[in-house]
């Protein structure tokens, strides 16, 4: 039976009119002047309105060469709903005003098949954004090709878990015909985030923020998923999608294909100069097979 995931968060966070959504991608994913590569392996993007992150998420998706690509995993954080696991996708498609997304149930049963994950009803899955600002790009980048997804909301995992999953998945990272979509914001600063952290050695309180977000991004360039861990702890930055991040540098750990993170973009939703201001940031990223 048919069970379709509605794009909920079209005509709010991103607009449903299906002409003006892919002229607005075309040109943000040209703008990026980026070539693709069939090297690039997987991303990791924003996944806050277009208005705000559209523009930097392009530097993601603009260098997927879809010709040998089958399957897209996607790994996104949760924002309403608790879960200690990851959680997996109960439709059988995902809409989008570009076009449908169909899912890869044989994959999906596989995963169910171990035991390590439950299954999220269609409620929860409608009512997250996380991977759902992915899919107009992938359904942009693939038009034309033949591809299926595996959504797979990643929950508030403690370390072990994380190593655990990363583990588990590895094994596809292996397989050419998969790529994997990691959908995180960085920090997010403000009272109303209950986060401000500001060392002045780095100027106005918005240089602050970068430097804080650079460093973690040049220990997720590490692949180093226990810095990154001590990264967190250490100064608890609010990165959203820290857990699919972890997730995926576990998984690049443990499979046999040797895979580069390298970011690519990076911007802030507004420039905080006061405490009284607020921001959100964005960064993208393109993993890279490399030579061994």
């Amino acid at each position: 039976m048919e069970r379709l995931r509605k794009a909920s968060h079209a005509g709010s966070w991103y607009t449903d009119n299906p002409t003006k959504l892919g002229a607005e991608l075309d040109g943000w994913l040209q703008a990026t002047g980026l070539a693709k590569s069939p090297d690039v392996r997987g991303v990791i993007a924003p996944h806050a309105g277009y208005s705000y992150s559209g523009r930097c998420a392009a530097y993601s998706f603009a260098n997927i060469d879809p010709t040998n690509i089958t399957r897209v995993f996607l790994l996104g954080p949760s924002h309403h709903y608790y879960t200690p696991k990851c959680a997996l996708s109960t439709a059988t498609a995902y809409k989008t005003p570009l076009g449908d997304l169909p899912i890869d149930l044989e994959v999906i049963e596989e995963l169910q098949a171990t035991g390590k994950f439950e299954l999220m009803d269609l409620q929860v899955d409608e009512a997250e954004h996380s991977m759902e600002m992915h899919l107009p790009y992938l359904v942009k980048v693939f038009q034309g090709c033949r591809v299926k997804i595996v959504p797979i909301l990643v929950g508030a995992l403690n370390s072990q878990i994380e190593a655990m999953y990363g583990k588990l998945l590895a094994k596809y990272v292996d397989d050419p015909n998969n790529f994997f979509s990691v959908s995180s914001d960085f920090c997010h600063w403000g009272s109303r985030f209950n986060f401000m952290h500001y060392d002045r050695k780095h100027g106005a309180i918005h240089e602050s923020i970068e430097a804080l977000d650079k460093m973690g991004m040049d220990i997720i360039e590490s692949g180093d998923a226990e810095a990154f861990k001590k990264y967190l702890s250490e100064y608890e930055n609010t990165i959203c999608g820290r857990h699919p991040i972890s997730v995926f540098l576990h998984m690049l750990k443990n499979c046999s294909t040797k895979i580069k993170i390298n970011f690519l973009q990076y911007d802030q939703s507004s420039h905080c100069k006061t405490t009284r201001d607020s921001s959100v940031s964005y960064a993208s990223a393109a993993a890279t097979k490399v030579d061994t």
